[in-house]
């Protein structure tokens, strides 16, 4: 491991390895317009649909963000074109930054790179990487599928359109591009086939170039030189964050704050389990506010996944859990990075922004706790019970999603949004009697909503 060899800490080891070699590959997807074909592609398989563009943004960001090293990076580089297109189909300025903001933060989640986050979390943990990809998996889609249905709902209420075709680049055209994604495939298949991460990163970053020799846009020297420079202007602020961060995670060690901590959260702990998993998450945004993942991660994983590994709790479980927490941090106010870099790109106020992003990214603040009630979530258990997890949360974020925007097949009552938000987090708990009355209270909300659009599309009798 690169931080055995150098006698660094991983925070700094991985950021002055995977970090620059993975936004040094984001860099090349960039020039090469290889990552503008990614959205391209998103636009010409949703863009019609209601809403079509915040579609595009959750797709295109979440794809780009796995590669980029900051939430904040990665609304930067896809919203420059998605949060116009959205207010252009009739989303508010505020609704189209949250939207990006929380998509791309959602990115930093997915596998296979998690914006860098498996590969220090496998450092730190000894757990292998592809244990750790294929854990995120689950946790990601239900991330992605709870901003879909925010986003989805949202047009329904307002009555939104999708882009014209004549607006929407064509899909044919782009489908005779597929080999465009071959870097990612390249990527991802030779970090599953066993290859270091360095090799792996090398390679794709190698295919990004050659790719672009089938396209208008070749990436010659110049090029290539020029991927180089702009690589380095990201990379340099990000290291810079993480070495500090590095500089904490130190202090914390040689201080003890680390097992002060872990002794506080086994207090806590012989009262309720909950209540040191509410504390724990409340620390990880805290210290994850202002920082980049890699950096928030290593700071909150020093400090609180000790604690929780002594109160009993999986080491697997237990760094997601603060991991999740610190990249959400991006969208949690006071100090939410990329809603501020969203702000500004859509022109609207930064902290009613981040609030809307809080919203829209509701579903991440509650599927954490499944890690801990359901690890099925994380692959843990048979195919039986994590089919039923997978199954049931998707429900569950519907429902909650539904309460959130006050909508279900027409506008919910307070009453009807409040049952809604019970059989939500009922579904989301991931037990078997939980999930029944879940299913109970959301079949009767939904039976209740049809009724009432049923009654008002039947025609007057005169």
């Amino acid at each position: 491991m690169p931080c055995e060899k150098s006698g660094l800490g991983p925070t700094i080891a991985v950021s002055s390895t995977y970090i620059v070699l993975f936004i040094t590959f984001a860099a090349f997807l960039q020039k090469s317009r290889v990552g503008e074909y990614f959205v391209n592609f998103a636009f010409s398989v949703a863009g019609r649909s209601r809403g079509g563009p915040a579609k595009v943004a959750v797709f295109a960001s979440g794809l780009m963000g796995m590669i980029n090293g900051t939430s904040a990076g990665n609304v930067v580089s896809t919203g420059s074109l998605t949060i116009p297109l959205m207010r252009r189909v009739g989303y508010p300025a505020r609704s189209a930054g949250s939207i990006e903001a929380a998509a791309s933060t959602g990115g930093q989640i997915a596998p296979p790179i998690m914006g860098a986050g498996a590969f220090i979390m496998a450092e730190v943990t000894g757990i292998p990487y592809t244990e750790i990809a294929i854990a995120a998996i689950i946790p990601a889609a239900l991330y992605f599928l709870s901003i879909y249905f925010m986003v989805d709902l949202e047009a329904q209420r307002k009555g939104m359109r999708g882009l014209r075709s004549a607006e929407l680049p064509k899909l044919r055209p782009l489908l005779k591009q597929a080999y465009l994604f071959i870097p990612i495939i390249i990527l991802i298949s030779t970090l599953f086939m066993g290859y270091s991460v360095i090799r792996a990163g090398t390679l794709a970053l190698v295919s990004a170039a050659m790719v672009s020799w089938l396209t208008p846009h070749w990436m010659g020297p110049k090029a290539i030189l020029g991927a180089l420079a702009l690589s380095a202007r990201m990379v340099i602020p990000l290291v810079a964050v993480c070495a500090c961060a590095g500089v904490v995670v130190g202090v914390i060690a040689l201080t003890g704050v680390g097992a002060r901590f872990a002794s506080l959260m086994l207090d806590i702990a012989d009262s309720s389990q909950f209540l040191a998993l509410l504390f724990a998450m409340m620390i990880s945004i805290l210290l994850g506010m202002g920082m980049p993942t890699t950096a928030a991660y290593a700071v909150a994983a020093s400090v609180i996944a000790p604690g929780l590994q002594q109160i009993g709790i999986d080491p697997l479980i237990a760094h997601f859990f603060v991991f999740y927490y610190a990249v959400i941090s991006a969208i949690t106010p006071p100090v939410a990075l990329a809603s501020y870099a969203a702000a500004a790109i859509a022109n609207t106020d930064p902290l009613k922004t981040s609030l809307t992003s809080f919203k829209f990214g509701l579903a991440a603040f509650v599927v954490p706790f499944m890690f801990f009630y359901s690890p099925a979530i994380l692959m843990q258990g048979n195919w039986l019970e994590i089919t039923r997890v997978v199954i049931t949360a998707s429900i569950g974020i519907y429902l909650l999603s539904a309460a959130v925007q006050a909508w279900m097949f027409g506008a919910l009552s307070k009453p009807l949004r409040l049952i809604s938000l019970v059989a939500g987090l009922t579904m989301l708990a991931g037990g078997i009697t939980t999930d029944l009355i879940g299913i109970l209270l959301g079949a009767l909300v939904m039976g209740y909503q049809l009724k009432l659009k049923r009654d008002h599309s039947q025609p007057l009798v005169s």
